[in-house]
């Protein structure tokens, strides 16, 4: 079971290794095999890599828009932006209509997953906590040590800084960055305002769609914030305290972390296809159990017991029965069904 799916440039499947110990916080991008559907899966990366490169040339100044560059195509894809795309057209959309969305879902995540692997400068001591959130920088040559303190701050802090130093040692520092952590933190952070930027110029009077990309702005950043990626990341680093042995917690990790980013990309697909709320919903709730799913097999619970086999199904049940309610019978469902019954017998639609 310990497959999901990924589209990188159109190849049938991609298998990415990060080195990190079994209960890090380290997370690893979804593995994809698309099989029969694959040319579709395909054509929507291809088309989102194709706009992204538009967007995103190098040019002057080099300093910024290269590693800019370098980071939107370097890192591994999530299936997000590609469900973004897909869900548009299942409601009768364009494809061009969720591109804008698509595209800025990915950089979304670009800027997470750059953040949370960010080259550590370590001590010579080894690894301290603020190598878990690469909290360590160099600002011009000057480098600037952030240590954590438990003086002066809320029980929360506390807890916070807790948690950060019993994992922060088993992680390792990532490998293969072209560019330093300085570089990585500000051209992430350069990163977010560019992929609002991007939703915003799509805007057209003439499609008169300005309502529909304010809303999914708000979507968006909704799913990237404290309520969705960051309070996931959070969670996933209490979830390894734990011993890895709360599945409740496991559960909720990931439906944050993957499923929230992932219900998104449904849901601004639908809003931009002009789909109804009843179909904006629906794919909201597939799009949710999709995320879990890949979250608990390869990406949080990468190495959940057996126990979670049992839920991993019922999920899948869930996220069909979303299909089968409102798009029975439309074209693209069975495609779209791909993302979550690869591994399993295909369910009778």
């Amino acid at each position: 079971m310990a497959r999901v799916f990924s589209f990188i440039n159109g190849s049938t499947s991609l298998s990415t290794q990060l080195s990190c110990s079994s209960s890090s916080s380290c997370y690893r991008p979804m593995v994809v095999r698309m099989c029969q559907n694959q040319s579709y899966w395909a054509s929507i990366e291809s088309d989102i890599e194709a706009h992204l490169k538009k967007a995103i040339t190098i040019r002057p100044p080099e300093s910024v828009f290269e590693p800019m560059h370098y980071l939107t195509f370097a890192t591994p894809k999530s299936t997000a932006p590609a469900l973004c795309i897909a869900a548009c057209e299942l409601v009768g959309g364009d494809r061009a209509q969720a591109m804008a969305a698509a595209s800025a879902i990915h950089l979304m995540h670009v800027v997470t997953y750059t953040h949370q692997h960010m080259q550590s400068t370590l001590k010579e001591s080894g690894p301290g906590p603020e190598s878990i959130l690469g909290a360590r920088s160099a600002i011009g040559h000057k480098k600037i040590d952030v240590e954590l303190q438990d003086e002066d701050v809320s029980p929360a802090r506390k807890n916070s800084n807790e948690i950060l130093r019993s994992t922060g040692p088993e992680l390792e520092p990532a490998k293969g960055h072209k560019f330093g952590p300085n570089i990585e933190l500000l051209t992430g952070d350069g990163i977010m305002p560019f992929a609002i930027e991007l939703l915003a110029k799509d805007m057209s009077p003439a499609r008169n769609n300005s309502d529909k990309i304010l809303r999914v702005i708000t979507e968006v950043t909704r799913a990237i914030g404290s309520q969705g990626m960051l309070e996931g990341q959070y969670r996933e680093i209490e979830w390894a305290r734990s011993g890895n042995g709360n599945e409740k917690l496991l559960e909720y990790a990931c439906k944050k972390k993957e499923g929230e980013i992932h219900a998104c990309g449904a849901v601004c697909g639908a809003i931009l296809g002009d789909g109804s709320e009843e179909e904006v919903e629906s794919l909201r709730k597939y799009g949710l159990y999709v995320g879990i799913i890949q979250g608990i097999i390869n990406g949080v619970g990468r190495n959940y017991n057996k126990t979670m086999e049992k839920r991993v199904d019922e999920l899948r049940v869930l996220a069909m029965k979303e299909l089968n309610t409102s798009f029975k019978g439309k074209k693209l469902v069975r495609p779209i069904a791909r993302l979550v019954e690869e591994f399993f017998v295909p369910l009778k639609m």
